[in-house]
């Protein structure tokens, strides 16, 4: 508990400075003559001072609430809400036929490219509370699973129960980018990112995924690309299921992001920690602090008790 405007406390003792420094004004009594027998035996008892004093001590009463009302009485609390951060953040998920390969390695057990991806990825979209998160996925083609929202818990769960062969088996990175480019344009956030994890190559896109980025460039939308699996076609260029690992990383200089390459459940672990310091969550950050105010029940008080005393004052003049 504490006070908006402690000094105005110091107006408490005014009517008191005021009762003592002022000069006082004269009262006028009536006179009454009655006959010495009758004014022998009549003895009037005057309540008009005690009156005057209870008049005096209730608006003084409403001078001290009106006071303490205009000094801001409050109490600080905490508000279990998290802040927003003005920033749009899309994952765009490949969901193409090869994410079901098992090459992976999570809590010791062997398990496929989209498995780890749902673990990690669901992980990391918790964490990014105060956001606004979306998720597009592409297979065939590509389609919003969750318009941009701050229940980062709906999409994290919508990435948890992602299946493969929802949007057919092949690799359109094109179509899934150019998507989630047009969810993020219109929006006026102070940031607009694009998260792309894939796990192989263009094949069905009709329009060339470095030059969708370009265009993100110019809208001011960064984009942060993740190449998932062991073999990409750098290194080795006939291995099946290899990833293209240069068109990603092209597809992230195109909009001035920064490009990941992931082998093995560690370093998307490593990819997501790095996604959070180039991008700071508000997850950690203080709680939003609020006052709850007092100041409408003293100043209720203070004109409850001015209207007494008005009462009083007709009652006497009555």
């Amino acid at each position: 508990m504490n006070l908006a405007a402690p000094w105005v406390l110091v107006l408490l003792p005014l009517p008191l400075l005021l009762l003592r420094l002022l000069p006082g004004q004269a009262r006028q009594h009536g006179a009454l003559s009655l006959p010495p027998a009758i004014a022998a035996a009549f003895h009037p008892v005057d309540a008009a001072p005690a009156r005057r004093h209870a008049r005096g001590t209730i608006l003084f009463l409403a001078w001290i609430a009106l006071v303490l009302a205009l000094s801001g009485p409050r109490a600080e609390r905490t508000l279990g809400v998290i802040p927003a951060s003005g920033r749009d953040i899309v994952l765009v998920l490949d969901l193409s036929g090869s994410m079901q390969k098992e090459d992976f390695d999570l809590d010791g057990q062997r398990v496929s490219r989209l498995a780890a991806v749902q673990e990690v990825g669901a992980r990391f979209i918790r964490g990014r509370a105060g956001d606004r998160v979306g998720l597009v996925v592409f297979g065939d083609r590509a389609y919003v699973a969750a318009a941009l929202t701050h229940d980062v818990s709906a999409v994290a769960h919508q990435v948890e129960t992602a299946q493969i062969g929802v949007s057919g088996k092949a690799t359109a990175i094109a179509d899934g980018l150019g998507l989630a480019i047009r969810r993020l344009r219109s929006r006026d956030a102070e940031s607009r990112v694009i998260v792309l994890l894939s796990d192989g190559q263009d094949t069905t896109g009709v329009v060339d995924p470095v030059a969708a980025a370009a265009t993100a460039s110019r809208l001011g939308i960064g984009i942060y690309t993740i190449a998932l699996g062991p073999a990409d076609l750098e290194t080795a260029p006939r291995a099946r299921d290899a990833v293209d690992s240069e068109t990603l990383r092209r597809i992230a200089e195109a909009a001035k992001g920064q490009a990941f390459r992931v082998r093995t459940t560690a370093d998307l672990l490593a990819v997501t920690e790095a996604i959070d310091r180039l991008e700071p969550s508000l997850a950690d950050a203080p709680p939003i602090r609020s006052w709850h105010e007092f100041w409408p029940w003293c100043a209720a008080a203070g004109f409850a008790l001015l209207g007494v005393s008005l009462v009083l004052q007709a009652r006497e003049t009555a």
